[in-house]
């Protein structure tokens, strides 16, 4: 029997226990988040002996608050992919991503994770009209970069989200979603069963990575292991601050409303994630017709309930259909984005790698990552140089989450003046269209025809009647009355 049953804790076993004693391995891995265990089970399974050491407990952090959905791509717009390095190479990375899609999708299956929960589709719509962009975007996903991709008219959008919020959209039909929450603790648990040996409650607070065996300290126990693989995210600390440090914190919470009955269906009639271009709104409809939000993303970190009430009214400015919503869960972790948007993934020195700084797409690229690691340390797969041009950049400290606070503020408000300013000039060609309809309308019944718009500084002609046809004039002594 292949099932595999984890307790609430995720534990497995009391497998999970704090490290007390001394310990031998091929690869220790520093982080029990997507990354960190889609190392060690893979690595395990080709073999290796594995120890993952978490300084709290498996997904704690952003790993365990994912909304769930999984696409291929990257935090870094495709257009700047590929003038960072090219087409070509942009699309080796795109294909990586997907590769790592199909690999959540192969382990995501009831069989191996109960309740995962698993829905297919995704659609990521527009805060603006913008035809243009989502053609050649199109374009370019299905034509070069081999995407199974839809475009969708406003009005295909607002069919399924009865909102004038949203424009034009890209339907992923291949893209799914799946219990975050429960994926991360599913592959810890596939993990220990393949080999590997996960310890909680055990920070790294000291690493040499010099010689062939690198050493590992833990408070209460030392470790050596032939490779390293940091998979801390902001968190990493001790064992790597200058990593760390090249990570922006950014916190984003979500929560899942009551149960909203009929009146989701005046709403929503899409059942996949939809996420808006802006990154500002993420949402989806989950079980017993609930509807699961994220908030928009901060930097500073906060008790997620205070984000209740900031979902709650986000929903009601979204969809004022459904009225008020109570919001019965709420939750959140720090994602780790890079300066240049891309993931951190590939070898600082020899047998020391590091995986992290996976933003929004985490599950993908998180998957991606662990492949490429656990088979460049064991197979010698190379491709992970295909990140090398995106090198360690400082995210600027306090400096830098401030910055990124205000620009944060200001992209959420430029967003929104954009949309406000999209929806009236529609609001104006709406308007415009009746006027027309009506004055047409009016000249019809007034046997007026419609005389053509004045050009600037000209006076508006006067409409012309029609008059019904002249009669011939009658003369006295006419062609039958003449003499001769």
């Amino acid at each position: 029997m292949n099932e595999i049953l984890a307790d609430p804790d995720g534990g497995m076993n009391g497998s999970r226990a704090r490290l007390t004693f001394d310990l031998d391995a091929d690869i220790c891995v520093v982080g029990a988040g997507l990354a960190g265990l889609t190392v060690a089970l893979e690595a395990a399974r080709l073999g290796a002996s594995v120890v993952v050491l978490e300084g709290r407990n498996v997904g704690w952090g952003a790993s365990g608050g994912l909304l769930g959905t999984v696409i291929p791509g990257f935090g870094l717009a495709l257009k700047d992919l590929i003038a960072r390095v090219g087409l070509e190479d942009a699309k080796e990375l795109w294909n990586l991503s997907k590769e790592g899609a199909e690999y959540v999708r192969a382990q995501a299956t009831e069989q191996l994770m109960p309740g995962i929960a698993i829905t297919e589709g995704a659609l990521e719509v527009s805060n603006v009209d913008a035809g243009d962009r989502l053609i050649s975007e199109l374009q370019m996903l299905g034509e070069d970069f081999e995407t199974e991709v839809e475009g969708w008219q406003i009005d295909q959008v607002r069919a399924r989200l009865k909102t004038d919020r949203y424009f034009h959209g890209i339907y992923f039909p291949k893209a799914f979603q799946i219990d975050g929450r429960k994926y991360v603790h599913g592959l810890a648990t596939l993990a220990v069963r393949a080999g590997a040996r996960i310890f909680e409650d055990t920070p790294v607070v000291g690493i040499d990575a010099s010689g062939i065996r690198k050493r590992i300290v833990t408070p209460s126990a030392r470790l050596r292991a032939s490779h390293i693989v940091l998979a801390g995210n902001v968190h990493l600390g001790a064992p790597s601050r200058r990593l760390s440090e090249t990570l922006l914190p950014v916190w984003r919470y979500a929560g899942i409303t009551e149960p909203l009955g009929d009146r989701l269906a005046d709403a929503i009639a899409f059942k996949g994630s939809v996420l808006d271009t802006d990154g500002v709104d993420q949402f989806r409809i989950v079980d017993d017709g609930r509807l699961m939000w994220a908030s928009p993303e901060t930097t500073w970190d906060a008790r997620p309930q205070r984000f209740a009430s900031h979902i709650a009214r986000r929903i009601n400015t979204i969809f004022p259909q459904l009225g008020r919503v109570q919001i019965e869960d709420v939750w959140g972790g720090a994602t780790g984005q890079t300066v240049h948007g891309m993931p951190q993934v590939g070898q600082l020195r020899r047998g020391l790698w590091v995986a992290s700084g996976f933003g929004r797409q985490g599950l993908a690229t998180s998957a991606m990552a662990g492949q490429l690691i656990a088979r460049s340390i064991l197979w010698g797969d190379e491709r992970w140089r295909l990140f090398s041009p995106f090198e360690l950049v400082w995210a600027g400290g306090v400096t830098g989450r401030i910055a990124g606070h205000m620009i944060g503020l200001w992209g959420r408000a430029s967003s929104a003046a954009a949309g406000a300013l999209a929806r009236y000039r529609v609001r104006l060609r709406e308007q415009e269209r009746i006027r027309e309809a009506r004055l047409a309308e009016a000249n019809r019944l007034a046997g007026v025809r419609p005389a053509p718009r004045p050009r600037s500084g000209e006076p508006n002609p006067q409409p012309q009647r029609h008059r019904p046809a002249e009669q011939p004039e009658v003369v006295a002594g006419g062609p039958g009355e003449r003499g001769s």
